[in-house]
């Protein structure tokens, strides 16, 4: 797998992790891939100390930041505030008689008030705060790789990243954004299949692939929506693409962010319960069937709201739920891969299986496809 982006990182394994949890990024990047940490929705004073965090737990090795970029941000001028204004109390009062018909305690207004105005604060993407983000990233060295998740890559951003040596990625889920994205400037490509979590389009992986691949001319690509199997990394590496992007399946180890209450609960889930829904952001996106996410698919269930603000509502349900410790009204970005989700792990042994199953598979292939 010495593939030329491995080199181009100097790396060990073309296994590239996306995550919100800095410990899983810390362990990826240790055991030989890169971690990527998915900072979008942290302050600028978090994601200094994150990658702080960072740098003194990989001894130097690099690793990434996945971002909004600059110019397909929203509106700087409005306040975590004036986001919560935004949100029709009519939403608000079907959420909180939706928690209060199944049992879930209800939480203080004072409570409510700030806890949702914490998320809007957050939620709030604005081309301010993308821009100090980035500025952060480029004033430490072990970041190597810059990923934009949303939209086309503005030329300046390429042309920064460039002059400090980083590497620019970009996450696409057609061979058209692939291209737009090639025009603009961006070295890495991520070809996203519709398998994954959170937003994604409506290619599947083995069709968008080798698609993407064509498109890219000549760019790396990672190949991402659906990897939980060393058979699979073979499968990317195959179809052309330089090595895989997992997220998904860092959600059940011992370093994720996630209670073992919501672990368990993607243990217990197939992979048909990773449903396309816009529930979580007023975007399209693949998360986990839940009640919550049924009682917005309803007829009677009021307009998803815009992003940010439906991701902001989400928060008032998403903590009663926690306090009540009753997560069918929680829901999480995940991909289909949560129904090779079974146990408890750590990224070590997640990665090991991976490798193992690697060598299986390619001594496979070369047995039923030697000559004598």
């Amino acid at each position: 797998m010495n593939t030329d982006i491995v080199r181009t990182f100097g790396v060990d394994l073309p296994i590239f992790a996306f995550s919100h949890c800095r410990d899983v990024v810390a362990a990826v990047t240790n055991a030989g891939g890169m971690g990527v940490l998915g900072a979008a929705w942290m302050t600028p004073a978090e994601l200094e100390m994150s990658i702080d965090w960072l740098e003194r737990h990989v001894g130097g090795k690099p690793f990434g930041v996945d971002l909004v970029f600059p110019g397909t941000a929203v509106d700087d001028e409005k306040s975590p505030e004036e986001y919560l204004k935004a949100i029709p109390q009519g939403h608000l009062s079907y959420v909180r008689k939706m928690l209060d018909d199944a049992g879930l305690a209800d939480l203080a207004e004072s409570d409510t008030t700030a806890y949702m105005t914490e998320v809007a604060r957050h939620m709030a993407m604005t081309n301010r705060k993308s821009r100090d983000q980035f500025d952060i990233c480029l004033a430490h060295p072990s970041v190597s790789f810059v990923v934009g998740a949303l939209g086309v890559t503005p030329d300046w951003v390429v042309d920064q990243a460039h002059a400090k040596g980083v590497q620019v990625g970009a996450l696409v889920g057609s061979a058209r954004h692939a291209a737009k994205q090639r025009n603009a400037g961006v070295d890495v490509l991520i070809a996203q299949g519709t398998e994954a979590g959170g937003s994604v389009g409506s290619i599947a992986s083995m069709v968008l692939w080798p698609q993407v691949v064509e498109a890219a001319r000549g760019a790396p690509v990672l190949a991402a929506g659906g990897v939980s199997r060393g058979s699979q990394i073979l499968a990317a590496l195959a179809t052309g693409c330089q090595g895989v992007w997992i997220g998904s399946l860092w959600l059940g180890t011992a370093e994720s962010d996630l209670s073992i209450e919501m672990r368990e609960k993607l243990f217990a889930a197939e992979s048909e319960d990773a449903q396309i829904a816009r529930v979580m952001t007023g975007k399209q996106g693949r998360m986990l069937r839940t009640k919550y996410v049924e009682n917005w698919q309803k007829p009677d269930a009021p307009p998803l709201l815009q992003w940010p603000m439906q991701s902001i509502l989400n928060g008032y349900s998403y903590k009663r739920a926690e306090r009540a410790r009753n997560l069918d009204y929680w829901t999480y970005a995940v991909g289909q891969v949560v129904g090779d989700m079974k146990g408890h792990s750590t990224v070590k042994g997640e990665i090991e299986r991976l490798l193992n199953e690697y060598v299986e598979a390619l001594e496979h292939l070369q047995r039923v496809t030697g000559f004598e």
